[in-house]
């Protein structure tokens, strides 16, 4: 991954959380972070990574999130001033839930 690449991709997630703060009504006790972005290297796609809290409200965080993405794509393209803004799509980051699985395990053996 070039370095311009790890900067776009920074830019994106902090611009992005910010706006996700400002601009999505989640329901009370639904928790939404983003932990990773994944953006190509003819940035025209980026996969924005969330992880949402409680477990349970995931599906709720995705759709919610699906549902205002127009909007958000328009936002963040507004405050970051590129000529290509790739295309975003949000996807669950699975890692957390496999780390507790892990956890889990070996605090049984």
């Amino acid at each position: 991954m070039s370095d311009r690449i790890r900067k776009l991709n920074s830019l994106i997630q902090q611009q992005l959380s910010e706006l996700l703060v400002r601009n999505v009504d989640f329901k009370p006790g639904i928790f939404v972070t983003i932990s990773k972005v994944d953006t190509t290297d003819d940035l025209r796609y980026t996969r924005i990574f969330v992880r949402v809290f409680p477990a349970t409200g995931i599906d709720y965080g995705l759709k919610t999130l699906e549902h205002e993405k127009k909007t958000l794509q328009k936002l963040l393209h507004q405050k970051l001033h590129l000529k290509i803004l790739p295309k975003i799509s949000f996807i669950h980051d699975k890692t957390g839930d496999e780390v507790d699985e892990i956890e889990r395990l070996l605090q049984q053996a």
